[in-house]
C-alpha cells in the first residue's frame, strides 16, 4: 500500500486547485488491514467525513445561497460590516473569481469528495467478519460513503456546473467533466444506495446516519432542479421518487406536528427529519449562524454569555416611510410575507424546559424579566429596537444629515445597529439550561421539502388541487388550533405563491438561491435595493481564480 492511513490537511492537489493529485505525508506504513482493530475503529474512520459534511453545511455556502437571494443581507452598519464591498458584490451580484466564498467551497466541495473516497479505499479493502460485522454492515458503510460524495457532486453542480469526477486520489490536474456527466453520475450513485443503505424503521432517532431515504431525497433534489442542471426538465420523476419517499417505501418518517419539532433542542427524535448534522456542546456544534445573526448585546435577551457580531438580518419588507416593499417587489420581504397569525412570527421566547416559541427577534429588545436592552452604536445608551427596514434613522433631524424619515435612502449602506429582523430558527437556551446549548442538529433534509417538492411536481404537471392539498398539509400546523386563514388553493397556487410558501417554510436553510434559479428569478427578479442583471451567466458562480491557478486545465465558467 503506497499511501498511509493517515493524511496531512493540506491535500495539496484538492485544495490548490480542482481534482488534482493529493500528497499525504508518510508518517508510517500503517495499513488499512492492521489499523483498524474492532468496530468503534470503523466508524471514527466512517464519521471523518461527516464532519467535513457539518461544517460544509454552513459558512460559505449558506452566504452563496442566502446573500445573494432575496431573504437576507449584510448591511453596512456605520463604521460596521462594510468588509471591502464583499457584501455588497453578492447583494448586487457583481461577484468576481477572487471571493473567499466561492474558493472555499469550491475547496470544500472536493475536499468533501476526497476524504469520503479516501475512507471507503480503505474500508473496502476489509474483511468485516473479523470484526463481528455482516456483508450488509460493510454495503451500508460504503454506500453511506458514496451518498456523501453524491451529496457533495450535487452541491458542487448546484453552485458550478460541471466538476472533476475522480475515483482515486491519486489522478493528477483533471479538467471538469459536463454537467451531464456529473448529473448522471450523481445519479448512479444514488441508485445503487437506494437498495443498499439501510432503512429507518419506526421510532428510531436520527444520528446523522445516511439511510435509503437520505439517497431517495438527494435523487429527487437531482431531478427536481433538472431544467437548471442540464436544461432537461424532470419533475415527473422528482413526482414518482418524492411519492414514494411519503409513502414511506424507503423507511418510515411523518410531518412533524409542531412547527418548531424538526428544529428542536430534541429534533434528533422528530418523525420529519430524513438527514442530519448531530450538534453537541462543546463537540460538533451547529453555532455558525450565532455571531453573524444577533446583536452584541443580544446576550441579554437570550440571558447567556455568548457574544455576537451584528451582522445578517432579513432583508426589509417596509420602506423608511413605513409603507410596504411587497407593493413593489414581488419577492424579498420576508418577515411580511408570514401570516399575522402564524405561529412562527411571534418574538422568540424561552419557555422553560426545554420549550420556546416564536421565530424572530423584531420590536423593542428587552430581557427575559423585562428590562430594556440599550444599544451601543447609533443608539448608545438608548431602548434597543429593530426595525424591519434598512435606513439610517438616527440621522433624521434638525441640523442632522436627513430633514425627514421621507428624505431617507434605503440601501445597503445604510444599514444601522438595529437594523433588520433576526431570524431565531435554532432555539438559543438560557444559561439556566445551558446543558441544552448546541442541542439541537442541523437539519439537512427533512420531509417537508418532499412534500413541497412533490407539490410542486404536480402543479407543473397539471394537479393543482393535488399540489395544494400537500401545502395545506404542511401549513395547518402553523397556526393555532391549526385553523390556517390562507390556505392554498387551486386558484391561488400561482408561481408567486409557491415562491413565498419556500420562503417561510425553508426561510434560513441555505436554498433560496437554488429555488429562485429553478423558478427563473435568480437574475430576472428585482427585489429590495437590487434590480435583475439579466444575465442567465449568473445562475452558476464562477471557478476560482485559485483552483484555476492551480490546474490549468479547468475551463472557466461562461461569462467570467
Amino acid at each position: 500500500m503506497k499511501k498511509t492511513f493517515i493524511w496531512t490537511l493540506a491535500l495539496t492537489g484538492i485544495l490548490a486547485g480542482s481534482c488534482t493529485k493529493l500528497e499525504p505525508e508518510f508518517y508510517s506504513q500503517v495499513t488499512p488491514e492492521n489499523f483498524f482493530q474492532s468496530e468503534k475503529d470503523i466508524l471514527a474512520a466512517l464519521n471523518r467525513p461527516f464532519t467535513h459534511a457539518n461544517w460544509y453545511l454552513g459558512e460559505d455556502r449558506w452566504s452563496l445561497q442566502e446573500y445573494t437571494a432575496d431573504n437576507f443581507a449584510i448591511t453596512t452598519k456605520g463604521r460596521h460590516w462594510y468588509n471591502g464591498g464583499e457584501n455588497e458584490r453578492f447583494h448586487y451580484h457583481k461577484w468576481t473569481p477572487d471571493e473567499g466564498w466561492i474558493w472555499g467551497t469550491w475547496r470544500g466541495t472536493l475536499m468533501g469528495v476526497a476524504l469520503a473516497l479516501d475512507t471507503r479505499s480503505d474500508l473496502e479493502k476489509l474483511d468485516y467478519s473479523r470484526f463481528a460485522l455482516t456483508p450488509a454492515d460493510k454495503d451500508a458503510h460504503i454506500n453511506q460513503l458514496n451518498t456523501l460524495m453524491a451529496y457533495f457532486y450535487l452541491r458542487g453542480l448546484d453552485y458550478f456546473g460541471g466538476m472533476p469526477i475522480f475515483n482515486s486520489l491519486d489522478q493528477e490536474s483533471l479538467p471538469r467533466n459536463t454537467d451531464e456527466e456529473v448529473f448522471k453520475h450523481i445519479e448512479s450513485i444514488l441508485k445503487e444506495a437506494m437498495t443498499k443503505l439501510k432503512k429507518k424503521n419506526g421510532g428510531e432517532t436520527e444520528e446523522g446516519v445516511l439511510k435509503q431515504a437520505a439517497a431517495a431525497s438527494m435523487l429527487a433534489q437531482l431531478y427536481f432542479n433538472a431544467e437548471a442542471y442540464i436544461g432537461k426538465p424532470m419533475y415527473q420523476e422528482c413526482l414518482e421518487v418524492s411519492k414514494a419517499i411519503i409513502n414511506n417505501e424507503y423507511g418510515f418518517y411523518a410531518l412533524d406536528d409542531n412547527w418548531s419539532g424538526p428544529h428542536s433542542f430534541t429534533n434528533d427524535r422528530s418523525p420529519e427529519v430524513i438527514w442530519s448534522s448531530p450538534s453537541q456542546f462543546n463537540r460538533l456544534q451547529y453555532n455558525w449562524f450565532y455571531s453573524r445573526f444577533y446583536h452584541y448585546n443580544s446576550r441579554q435577551y437570550f440571558n447567556t454569555d455568548m457574544g455576537a457580531d451584528n451582522g445578517t438580518h432579513l432583508t426589509p419588507s417596509r420602506k423608511p416611510d413605513g409603507s410596504l416593499y411587497k407593493n413593489v417587489f414581488s419577492l424579498g420581504s420576508p418577515f411580511e410575507t408570514f401570516d399575522d397569525g402564524d405561529l412562527r412570527k411571534k418574538p422568540y421566547r424561552f419557555l422553560g424546559n426545554g420549550r420556546y416559541e416564536g421565530m424572530f427577534i423584531t420590536g423593542a429588545h428587552l430581557s427575559p424579566s423585562g428590562e430594556v436592552i440599550k444599544g451601543g452604536e447609533e443608539y448608545k445608551d438608548q431602548p434597543l429596537v429593530f426595525r424591519d427596514q434598512v435606513a439610517r434613522f438616527s440621522e433624521v433631524g434638525p441640523g442632522k444629515k436627513y430633514a425627514t424619515v421621507a428624505d431617507l435612502p434605503s440601501r445597503m449602506s445604510d444599514g444601522e445597529e438595529n437594523t433588520g429582523v433576526r431570524p431565531v430558527k435554532v432555539p438559543i437556551p438560557p444559561l439556566s439550561e445551558n446543558t441544552l446549548r448546541w442541542g439541537a442538529d442541523n437539519p439537512i433534509i427533512r420531509l417537508t421539502e418532499i412534500y413541497y417538492m412533490l407539490a410542486e411536481c404536480k402543479w407543473r404537471t397539471g394537479d393543482k388541487n393535488g399540489a395544494a392539498e400537500l401545502i395545506n398539509m404542511v401549513r395547518k400546523r402553523n397556526f393555532a388550533n391549526q385553523e390556517d386563514p390562507n390556505p392554498a388553493t387551486a386558484a391561488n397556487l400561482d408561481a408567486q405563491r409557491f415562491l413565498d410558501e419556500w420562503s417561510i417554510e425553508f426561510l434560513a436553510e441555505g436554498r433560496r438561491r437554488t429555488d429562485l434559479i429553478r423558478w427563473k428569478m435568480f437574475t430576472t427578479g428585482a427585489w429590495w435595493d437590487h434590480q435583475p442583471s439579466g444575465s442567465a451567466h449568473l445562475n452558476r458562480f464562477p471557478v476560482p481564480t485559485e483552483a484555476i491557478s492551480g490546474n490549468n486545465n479547468l475551463a472557466q465558467n461562461p461569462g467570467y
